[in-house]
C-alpha cells in the first residue's frame, strides 16, 4: 500500500463530519487491517480503494489495505483466518472465494473461518479479445477453437476463479476447446492483454473498462442473463446459443468467525452507508459493477448459494488447481 492511501486513511478518522469517535467505537484503538487477497491494479483491490476513505470516517478508525496475493486469492484468505476475532481484521474477497472451496484443498472452510459481512457488488465477467485479434463474435472464437483445438490461449486473474470455471463451462456446452493462461491477478493479466501477449482474457469488467472504450480490447460475450450496461452493445452468452447460461462476478466483505456481533453489525451499518453514497457508489459503478450492499445474512445465503453451484460444475469437469 502507498504512502497516501495510508495517510488518506489515517487522516479521514480526525476531520471528517459524522464519524465515530474513539468513545463510542466498538472497534480495537489502533488502525483497521482490510486484507485484500489479490496484487494491486486487480478489481478487488480497486473497489477496495474506493471505499476505504469513507469507511475509515464512518467506524473512526483508520483503514490500512494490505494486498496478500497468491493462490488465486487463497493466500490471503488464509492470512485473514489466522487472525484474532477482535475486529482489528477483515478481508475483501472476490468469487474465487466459493470456487476455492471445492478447487483446492484449504486449511479451512469459509463458513468455519469467516463471519458475513456484506455482498459488496456484481457484476457481468466478459470475455475480451485484442483489437489486433481476427474475433469480431464469440462465434468466431468457437469456430477457431474447433478448427485448431487447444491451440488459442486465453487468460485468466487465476485458476479455479469463476473466470475460469465459467469459460471451462462454456467449452463443454460450446463443444470447442481452448488453452486457459492464469495469471497471479487481475492485474498482471490484464497487462498482458492490453499487450497482446494473450489474444482472449475472460475477466470482470472493473479492469477492461477503459479498455474497452479505448478500443484495445472488444467484447465478444458477458455472462449475465441479458446484455450488461456495463458492456453496452455487446451480447450475453446466453442470447449467443448457450441456454440460460449465467455467471456474474461478485465481491463480499468478511470478517473473523468469532468476531463479537456488535462489530460485525457496525461494520455492516458503516459499510451500507458508505456503498450508497453518490461518491463512493458512482465512482464504483463506474468501473463496470452494480452496488449489492446486502445485510449479512443475504451475504451468507448468497455465499453458500455460490459454494454449492460452482462446487458442482467444478466437480463435474474435474476442475482443480492445477488445470
Amino acid at each position: 500500500m502507498n504512502r497516501r492511501h495510508l495517510l488518506l486513511g489515517i487522516a479521514a478518522p480526525l476531520a471528517a463530519p459524522g464519524l465515530v469517535s474513539a468513545q463510542t467505537s466498538p472497534f480495537p484503538d489502533r488502525p483497521i487491517r482490510l486484507i485484500v487477497p489479490w496484487p494491486p491494479g486487480g478489481s478487488t483491490d480497486t473497489i477496495a480503494r474506493l471505499f476505504q476513505p469513507r469507511l475509515a470516517e464512518l467506524i473512526g478508525r483508520a483503514i490500512v489495505i494490505e494486498n496478500r496475493g497468491g493462490a488465486s486469492g487463497a493466500t490471503g484468505a488464509m492470512e485473514a483466518a489466522r487472525a484474532a476475532p477482535d475486529g482489528s481484521t477483515w478481508a475483501f474477497v472476490y468469487d474465487t472465494q466459493a470456487t476455492n472451496e471445492t478447487v483446492m484443498r484449504l486449511p479451512f472452510r469459509t463458513f468455519e473461518a469467516f463471519v458475513p459481512v456484506s455482498h459488496v457488488a456484481s457484476g457481468p465477467l466478459a470475455m475480451v479479445a485484442h483489437a489486433s485479434t481476427p474475433f469480431r463474435s464469440f462465434a468466431d472464437v468457437m469456430a477457431a477453437a474447433r478448427q485448431a483445438p487447444d491451440t488459442l490461449n486465453y487468460a485468466t486473474s487465476g485458476v479455479g476463479g469463476l473466470a475460469h470455471v465459467a469459460t471451462t463451462l462454456l467449452q463443454v456446452q460450446g463443444g470447442f476447446s481452448l488453452t486457459h493462461v492464469p495469471y497471479r491477478g487481475g492485474g498482471p493479466a490484464v497487462q498482458d492483454a492490453v499487450a497482446g501477449h494473450v489474444p482472449l482474457f475472460m475477466t470482470n469488467v472493473v479492469i477492461v473498462s477503459q479498455h474497452i472504450r479505448a478500443g484495445t480490447l472488444r467484447p465478444l460475450g458477458v455472462t449475465t442473463r441479458g446484455e450488461s450496461r456495463h458492456v453496452p452493445g455487446a451480447p450475453s452468452f446466453a442470447q449467443q446459443g448457450f441456454g440460460e447460461f449465467e455467471a456474474p462476478t461478485w465481491w463480499a466483505m468478511l470478517g473473523r468467525a468469532g468476531t463479537p456481533e456488535p462489530m460485525v453489525r457496525r461494520m455492516h451499518e458503516a459499510l451500507a452507508r458508505a456503498l450508497q453514497e453518490p461518491a463512493v457508489k458512482t465512482r464504483i459503478e463506474e468501473q463496470g459493477c452494480d452496488i449489492v450492499a446486502s445485510t449479512p445474512e443475504e451475504c451468507g445465503r448468497f455465499l453458500r448459494a455460490e459454494i454449492e453451484k460452482w462446487g458442482r460444475v467444478i466437480n463435474q469437469n474435474n476442475i482443480r488447481a492445477d488445470s
